[in-house]
């Protein structure tokens, strides 16, 4: 049987359809062009308030410990110390038991139906608020973690990290699990869906060489899907070192640089949080100073991250 030929006009767009088009990418365009204006303003307001600090401390004031408003004496040591190491410690707890439960939820290990609860539970999470995690943490966490605090200062007390016995206001340890579970479904959710949007026949032609299923997540699955676990993990960070309510409540707010994970401490976003409304003159552009640090810790983060990212995208390309 023939076909009959194409009408002539097939493939053709009226000019309605073509003015659309441009409406839409003017727009999409704009819309880009918005959220970049939006970040850059906020760094020069920030920038613009600091500059009184900044002219008057200048570096110093990243590598100084004291905060006394009734001297003008501001220095951000410590809250940049509190705001890496309590990021870090959450990282530390998270990234195992995110990737463990993105793989877990990834790779069918249990039926449709409870895979599906437990994956809005995860999601349920991140609708918590923060303030919620901050009074879980003050009734329940520091309570739970002081015992174990006490064990780990008497028998371990000559390590760096546990010198120090645990307060009962909080400290790094109690924050950093905080932030742990607030990041997790984070990673959780967007470890799960890199995994899971891989191709399977990854899995089918790394099964079918003799692997078995435990090798065949290790070493090609995750890396498959790096870049998208590596991406989790760097937006996970970024929220971990701008949260502020749940850390005031239960990092004990000490302004002071310990060793210890045990010690109270201080972060840049509970220092804003306690002394911004209150703040007046050089205290309130030395808030901006440590603000702007806050921005540019994370900024190197991001950088660092897509770094790390092409490197290991080159390796298994």
């Amino acid at each position: 049987m023939i076909s009959s030929p194409p009408p002539a006009n097939m493939g053709k767009r009226s000019s309605s359809e073509k003015g659309l088009d441009r409406v839409f990418f003017g727009l999409t365009r704009a819309f880009a062009i918005s959220i970049g204006l939006i970040l850059v303003l906020i760094a020069l307001v920030v920038l613009f308030r600091s500059l009184p600090a900044i002219s008057k401390f200048g570096l110093g004031f990243l590598f100084s410990s004291q905060w006394n408003p009734v001297e003008d004496a501001f220095g951000a040591w410590p809250l940049i110390y509190g705001t890496i190491v309590s990021s870090l410690v959450s990282l530390i707890i998270a990234i195992p038991l995110g990737l463990g439960t993105a793989v877990f939820l990834s790779e069918n290990f249990i039926p449709k139906n409870i895979r599906t609860v437990l994956t809005f539970m995860v999601e349920l999470l991140a609708a918590v608020p923060s303030v919620v995690y901050g009074l879980w943490g003050i009734n329940v966490l520091i309570p739970f973690l002081e015992p174990i605090g006490n064990w780990l200062h008497q028998n371990f007390g000559w390590f760096p990290l546990f010198n120090t016995a645990p307060s009962q206001a909080g400290g790094m340890l109690p924050a950093g699990v905080i932030l742990s579970i607030m990041i997790l479904p984070i990673i959780i959710a967007i470890s799960r869906d890199s995994l899971a949007s891989l191709p399977p026949e990854l899995r089918q032609a790394s099964l079918g060489l003799g692997s078995t299923r435990w090798e065949t997540i290790f070493r090609v699955l995750i890396p498959a899907a790096f870049s998208g676990i590596v991406g989790s993990i760097m937006l996970a960070l970024g929220r971990a070192m701008g949260e502020t309510m749940a850390v005031t409540m239960v990092i004990g707010n000490s302004n002071s640089v310990s060793s210890s994970i045990l010690a109270p401490a201080y972060t840049i976003s509970s220092r804003l949080a306690n002394e911004f409304a209150e703040a007046s003159g050089m205290q309130v552009s030395a808030l901006m100073y440590a603000g702007l640090v806050l921005m540019l810790l994370t900024l190197v983060v991001n950088v660092l991250a897509d770094k790390i990212v092409h490197r290991v995208k080159a390796k298994y390309n």
